[in-house]
């Protein structure tokens, strides 16, 4: 069903929609444009789950479960928070040029009154991006990797949101927010959700301080424990942010198509340029290299996916997976411990594809939805802009950055939330000591083998040291 009318009712301020006189809302809206934003509402949410099995996989296995956990937490609480005052403080229409009101507070006045997009009502639009503010504290939590407690983490996620997310959300996509009026263009969160959630991530890191043993391996991260985990977690992002990307165009039209189309095409590229990357080091290819290239792709492309043409998402992806791919010795220049080098791949990447926007952007390409656009990028010789696109990139970073620093040793001061778990715990695992469930029902098995019928406590330092095969550096008694 096609709209059968221009919404006529109250815009500019907080309204329901009924202010236009009718029942039925519906008549605003064509219901192509609902269905299409409602299921790249969904996809994102998919992402979500893929982000705890990728870092999963990454982490060593009697830490595995923690990860997934933590990924769908913040999903809760996010889903909350973004009803509480969330979404209120990000895209309410009366705030001044730094953050939102409250005037949909707990969503009052959020039906039907357009928002975003002239094609999604208010609480439409309301939903996908609540699905962004849910992933970026997901895409900063696997920070905790082998060493954070679960109940500080979740306090965090909510007021990270809050006091780090929205107010960079709001800058960036509110039409009253200063980097929006500069402009500094970002399709989908190459500021907001990247760069905010990797310098997170890598405060995070700093405030925890390095695992047991780190040291001892020569500054070495432990190795993934479950390849699998990291593919399937890389398929669900993969298929994910066709809506992630697609979605931003916040109606189904040509731009939608071409942001899906340069998204895949930016992830194959990464994927095989850091594959490269490391077969030149070792003479084999490697699966996590191929993974973390496509990741790398799909985060360097989301600032540009609105903006540019096939061929400049090519140099995009390319650009993107090297430059990501380098940046992981950065944890070793700085000495710290980033577990899954979230940093490098989400921070970089997003600083990545913000510059690379500012000078591969074309209006061509953006007016593909219809509404017309001054030149953008380089390509169009508009060259301040790749100044807009810096100052957006430091605007996140450093306000990210500095305020998860001042979240964490204030939370750190509180009792009952230290950040770390014991020294004992983690020797254990934050599975056990935290969760008391495990990722692979062998881990406890092989722990406790003298308990179970005909096990011997010779067979419990033989299990536990075989558990640790493939785990670098590992400490023989832990799985």
């Amino acid at each position: 069903m096609t709209a059968t009318a221009t919404y006529n009712g109250t815009e500019g301020t907080a309204d329901e929609g009924y202010s236009s006189g009718v029942h039925d809302l519906n008549i605003f809206y064509d219901t192509g444009h609902l269905a299409f934003l409602t299921i790249s509402a969904v996809l994102v949410l998919l992402m979500i789950p893929g982000v705890g099995l990728f870092y999963s996989g990454l982490a060593r296995r009697k830490s595995a479960l923690q990860l997934v956990l933590l990924s769908m937490l913040s999903v809760a609480v996010i889903g909350f928070q973004w009803f509480f005052w969330g979404y209120s403080l990000t895209f309410s229409r009366t705030g001044n040029a730094f953050l939102g009101d409250l005037t949909q507070f707990g969503l009052m006045k959020t039906i039907g009154e357009p928002n975003g997009s002239a094609a999604l009502p208010d609480i439409l639009f309301c939903l996908y991006q609540g699905m962004f503010a849910s992933i970026t504290p997901a895409l900063a939590i696997g920070a905790v990797a082998d060493r954070g407690r679960i109940l500080p983490a979740i306090v965090f996620m909510f007021v990270w949101s809050t006091v780090v997310y929205d107010p960079i959300a709001y800058w960036t996509w509110n039409a009253n927010g200063w980097l929006f009026k500069l402009p500094a263009y970002d399709f989908a969160g190459g500021g907001p959700v990247h760069i905010a959630s990797g310098s997170c991530a890598l405060a995070y890191s700093l405030m925890l301080g390095k695992r047991a043993g780190y040291s001892h391996n020569a500054g070495l991260p432990y190795r993934p424990h479950s390849v699998t985990n990291v593919v399937l977690g890389t398929v669900f992002l993969w298929v994910g942010w066709f809506g992630f990307n697609g979605g931003s165009a916040l109606a189904m039209n040509i731009r939608a198509v071409m942001a899906c189309y340069v998204t895949n095409l930016a992830a194959s590229c990464g994927g095989i340029t850091w594959a490269l990357l490391d077969y030149r080091l070792e003479r084999k290819w490697s699966t996590i290299g191929f993974c973390s290239g496509a990741i790398a792709g799909l985060v360097a492309i989301t600032p540009a996916a609105g903006f540019v043409t096939p061929w400049g998402a090519f140099i995009i992806g390319v650009v993107g997976a090297i430059c990501c791919n380098f940046a992981t010795k950065l944890k070793f220049l700085i000495g710290v411990d980033d577990a899954l080098d979230i940093f490098a791949v989400h921070g970089i990447g997003g600083m990545v594809g913000n510059i690379l926007t500012g000078i591969f952007g074309t209006s061509t390409i953006a007016g593909l939805d219809g509404a017309e656009y001054a030149p953008i990028g380089w390509i169009q010789h508009n060259w301040i802009q790749l100044g807009y696109q810096l100052a957006g990139i430091c605007a996140a970073f450093s306000w990210s950055f500095v305020l998860t620093c001042v979240i964490l040793f204030l939370m750190n001061l509180v009792p009952g939330l230290s950040l770390r778990v014991s020294a004992d715990d983690e020797d254990v695992g934050i599975d056990d000591c935290q969760l008391g469930e495990f990722a692979y029902d062998y881990v406890e098995l092989r722990r406790h083998v003298a308990d179970t019928a005909g096990g011997h406590a010779s067979d419990r330092v033989a299990s536990s040291s075989s558990s640790t095969a493939g785990e670098k550096g590992a400490v023989p008694t832990v799985v």
